[in-house]
């Protein structure tokens, strides 16, 4: 009988050594449902990096205006050490620049960087959506990098979405040929077709597909919200990290679909296209010209009934959303002063004459809670007011929404620190609105800004680890310090549903909406009280009316 025994328990230690030699990477390689990828390890951080992996088939031809559909499988290994295409879109932000291989309408691939060395670790996920206003970006551009976030013990993704008229296009025809009655979406609809590939394949690379986590910045962040929002994702993602934007009102809000169609009507009658079989002929190339020529009326994306049954606000009252917790926050000046006055001097005069302008009924009650009595006032505030208007109040109400309407935490965070200065290889460059670089002229020596704060975008890099992929600015030890604190917070979340962690200073959960604390995030990080609460509400009751 003992020999019986040790016969069976040498057979299943057998058993099991096999399934654990088949269960760790060999070359590098990784079987998917797909087939077999082959990635790239790093000895220096143990990160092994797979590039360009097909998660839908390519939405091409027939394929244009409708939802992902699953990828092809291929035999053999498939080299994964090249990213793939980015998206059809135009060199419209000057702050990005890309490794992709080319430009494509066939763009639907993401990229993984894993710290495993076997498929049987079950780390937590990161799965990161690129910004760009939904009309640009993509997954290979050097600040999303997931190297360093691997580093930290973590699976990290980046994917890519159809942008612009590719991807929020709506129309009758799609309508009727749907079978969910919906159009518009399909840039969404990419990132949820993305999730569920995480889902099926991300144990491969020793991920935990129960343990995934979805961020962003700007239309990243955005694309955030909708997914949160939307019953698609459900199961999908189990912590959400927003960095600045919302699709809540006034930024890049979902459009009632029938809208949307009447918007896809009106350019194809625009471009001399009457039918979806028309529009489908048009080369991606003078497709993506057409849509960016003057008068074209904008490609939203709709409350279609089946990515999103309701807006936001509404789902998010009624409790409809992804019970999940959410790290959330924006820049301390995500644009300055001059997008409100227009150039114009900052005399109370001005500034009272652009509030005006753009708040013509509220105007009184704006100046009382951004009030702009000197010019070091009208600077701080035209900034706030600006800054809030374009994307920091989506972002608080997005914040707000989930802290009274959830049982899981919301943490919510200031960046404050500013970028230093640009290297002397940029020569006459300066800083763009929104994060961005322009050249400027070479005779003229740039003014000194007269208030500065954490700009659109620019906690990207910080965030992921990623300044040293950057060398656009002069980053000092104090620049490293900021990442390494906001890298920690963003890694111990992925891990966790929580920031906290050793040698970081304490970060509270929100817990009384009307006094909501939050992280300043610079180089002495600090947690604070909200003292702006009235503006916002203030703003809340113009744009949700």
């Amino acid at each position: 009988m003992k020999t019986v025994q040790h016969l069976f328990w040498a057979f299943c230690s057998l058993v099991s050594m096999e399934l654990s030699a088949q269960s760790k990477f060999s070359q590098n390689q990784v079987r998917t449902q797909n087939g077999i990828v082959e990635g790239t390890y790093t000895a220096k951080t143990k990160v092994t990096t797979f590039k360009g992996i097909p998660f839908a088939a390519p939405p091409v031809g027939d394929l244009r205006w409708k939802e992902p559909q699953p990828a092809a499988n291929w035999e053999g290994v498939r080299k994964a050490d090249t990213f793939g295409p980015k998206a059809m879109q135009k060199p419209i932000f000057g702050d990005m620049g890309f490794r992709a291989n080319g430009m494509s309408e066939d763009c639907l691939y993401l990229n993984v960087w894993t710290p495993a060395s076997s498929s049987n670790e079950k780390l937590p996920v990161l799965v990161y959506f690129y910004g760009g206003g939904l009309m640009a970006g993509d997954g290979s551009e050097p600040r999303y990098d997931g190297e360093a976030m691997a580093a930290k013990g973590i699976v990290s993704v980046t994917i890519n979405y159809r942008l612009g008229v590719f991807g929020f296009f709506a129309h009758p025809e799609l309508t009727k040929e749907s079978a969910h009655h919906s159009s518009s979406n399909y840039g969404y609809l990419d990132q949820t077709a993305a999730l569920q590939w995480v889902k099926a394949n991300i144990a491969a690379f020793g991920g935990d597909p129960n343990k995934v986590t979805i961020a962003g910045e700007s239309a990243g962040s955005i694309s955030v919200s909708v997914q949160m929002a939307s019953p698609l994702a459900k199961g999908l993602i189990a912590g959400a990290i927003g960095e600045s934007g919302a699709a809540i009102n006034p930024t890049l809000v979902p459009i009632p679909l029938a809208d949307g169609e009447k918007n896809g009507v009106k350019f194809g009658e625009i471009v001399g296209a009457k039918t979806l079989a028309e529009l489908r002929a048009i080369p991606a190339e003078k497709l993506l010209d057409l849509a960016f020529k003057p008068g074209n009326p904008p490609m939203s994306a709709t409350i279609d009934g089946y990515l999103l049954p309701k807006s936001l606000v509404e789902i998010f009252n009624a409790k409809e959303q992804a019970n999940i917790p959410l790290l959330v926050g924006w820049n301390s000046a995500e644009i300055p002063y001059m997008a409100l006055l227009r150039g114009k001097t900052p005399t109370p005069e001005n500034y009272a004459a652009a509030v005006k302008e753009q708040f013509p009924k509220e105007y009184e009650a704006i100046l009382k809670v951004y009030p702009g009595n000197n010019e070091q006032e009208i600077l701080e505030n035209a900034t706030a007011l600006a800054s809030d208007r374009f994307i920091s109040y989506s972002t608080w109400k997005w914040a707000d929404l989930h802290a009274r309407n959830s049982e899981q935490p919301v943490f919510r965070y200031l960046f404050s620190r500013v970028r230093p200065a640009m290297t002397a290889k940029m020569g006459n460059a300066q800083p763009g609105l929104a994060g961005g670089v322009v050249k400027g002229d070479p005779n003229k020596k740039p003014e000194p800004p007269k208030f500065e704060g954490a700009s659109h975008a620019s906690e990207i890099e910080y965030a992921l680890g990623n300044l040293p992929l950057n060398d656009v600015y002069a980053w000092t030890p104090d620049d490293y310090k900021v990442s390494e604190t906001m890298l920690n917070y963003f890694a111990n979340f992925v891990k966790k549903g929580n920031p906290n962690g050793a040698k970081l200073p304490n970060w509270d959960a929100i817990k009384d909406p009307k006094l909501p604390v939050f992280m300043d995030i610079n180089v002495k990080s600090a947690q604070k009280v909200d003292q702006t609460n009235a503006r916002y509400e203030l703003l809340d009751s113009i744009y949700n009316k």
